[in-house]
């Protein structure tokens, strides 16, 4: 019989290494020379095996994963609505060019007023998911009716509690009649969605991972709480939901927090008894860690973030151009650029050809279940406060988050690197103007950037 070569080596414990290492640290204490504390009040080892991932619950995280429908994910820029033909011609463009689905950004416009017969010109939306972020989805939906006479894929980019967190909007008796309406109104369209459940409402204020995680299933939970006490099934507001996650430059914290939304939210719809393992996550690259200092660094964070979105198997992924939080028009070439990261990471990569790429990771599991952990510890407090609405109103949510962002600020003032702007920075770059944060009532959540303290 043949011998392993492996044979020939004593077995190696991750104790034993560790004694090895306790030796070489020469009398240093182990734990506060190589165990790193993450902002979120994880512990990360230096150094994992497979003794770790021995008593994790493998099997409830990975089957979380398989809800995803695709190997793949749809590459969906956004582009903002202008007048109907050059916004045709841009669309097209758009699509022919990269990506396979697409947000409209209408701001404010009157929907009543636009023709879509011109806007939607030679866009078949049975075969290419459009997305519709506007003020008025009713309207759209009644006139979308009008003009479809088969299955369209996309949805609604709405989220009337994410608004109402911003200061945007008010919620009251009749958001929740509003919101039933057009679940019950896309009912008739199988693959269009009617909520968006945002993160970067928590992201952009500053919150950790931990809180976006806890304060964006909470935020859905509100959603099943309050359209079932109007009828609707769990089944049916589930179907017609999906999560936006805002995606940040801290690498594997970021994977680990795609997995464990898929995690926790499969937990939650068992508590509810809920049939459907529907989690559909749309990922956007960072607004909060944008730069208008060397703003091409933006690229690379952009990349790191892409990258986590994907590994971490997100169903659609949102890239900003290295200058949209200084541009206000559309740049052709940074939102190409955008558009081939996810190309590059699709069909070179091949990131898209395994459904759960970093399954079994040591690290990986280890992280999405501490993040997890920790997550599903505050999703219950803010249960125990009588649900996001109310830890909100008590300014519980409000606290939290800005704790964790005068974390990070510190963080950035005492020595982490944000190329680019409190390091290497070009001193040949002049420094393009962002648009001016709108006053936000201390009460509610401002959009913030990071980078903004030492623009």
């Amino acid at each position: 019989m043949a011998k392993n070569f492996f044979d020939e080596f004593p077995e190696s414990t991750k104790k034993i290494w560790e004694a090895q290492v306790t030796k070489d640290l020469k009398g240093k204490n182990f734990e506060e020379t190589l165990v790193w504390q993450t902002p979120e009040g994880i512990s990360v080892q230096p150094y994992y095996s497979e003794e770790d991932i021995s008593s994790l619950p493998l099997e409830s995280i990975q089957q979380a994963q398989a809800g995803k429908k695709t190997l793949n994910w749809q590459n969906r820029p956004i582009a903002k609505f202008s007048q109907e033909k050059p916004s045709n011609k841009l669309f097209i463009d758009i699509l022919q060019n990269g990506a396979n689905a697409l947000i409209i950004d209408f701001a404010d416009t009157d929907i009543n007023q636009i023709d879509f017969v011109k806007l939607l010109d030679k866009i078949k939306l049975s075969d290419t998911p459009i997305y519709f972020k506007t003020l008025y989805n009713e309207a759209l939906l009644s006139t979308l009716s009008k003009y479809i006479h088969y299955q369209p894929k996309g949805g609604l980019i709405y989220d009337s509690l994410g608004s109402f967190f911003a200061g945007k909007a008010k919620i009251d008796d009749s958001t929740w009649e509003s919101t039933k309406n057009l679940i019950s109104q896309c009912t008739v369209y199988p693959g269009f969605t009617a909520i968006t459940i945002r993160s970067d409402t928590f992201h952009n204020a500053g919150a950790n991972a931990v809180q976006e995680l806890a304060f964006t299933l909470a935020t859905a939970t509100t959603y099943l709480d309050k359209l079932s006490d109007l009828g609707l099934s769990i089944e049916q507001i589930v179907a017609k939901l999906e999560f936006s996650l805002a995606i940040g430059p801290n690498y594997f914290m970021e994977i680990a927090k795609i997995r464990s939304l898929r995690l926790l939210w499969s937990k939650i719809l068992e508590a509810y008894n809920c049939n459907a393992t529907s989690c559909q996550i749309n990922c956007q690259t960072s607004y909060f860690y944008d730069s208008t200092l060397d703003a091409h660094t933006n690229m690379l964070r952009a990349t790191t973030e892409a990258m986590s979105a994907v590994i971490g198997g997100c169903d659609s992924l949102t890239i900003h151009g290295y200058d949209a939080v200084s541009s206000a028009s559309y740049n052709e070439m940074s939102e190409r650029i955008a558009r081939n990261i996810s190309v590059l990471l699709s069909d070179e990569s091949y990131l898209g050809k395994s459904l759960d790429v970093s399954a079994g990771s040591y690290y990986i599991e280890n992280l999405t279940t501490d993040l997890s952990t920790k997550a599903w510890d505050l999703f219950l407090d803010i249960e125990q406060k009588g649900g996001m609405l109310q830890a909100f109103e008590t300014g519980f949510v409000q606290t939290a988050i800005a704790k964790a962002y005068e974390q990070k600020v510190e963080l950035l003032k005492n020595g982490k690197v944000m190329v680019g702007v409190n390091k290497f920075i070009s001193p040949k770059d002049t420094p393009r103007q962002a648009p001016a944060q709108a006053d936000t009532d201390t009460h509610f959540l401002a959009n913030k950037r990071i980078a903004a303290i030492f623009e």
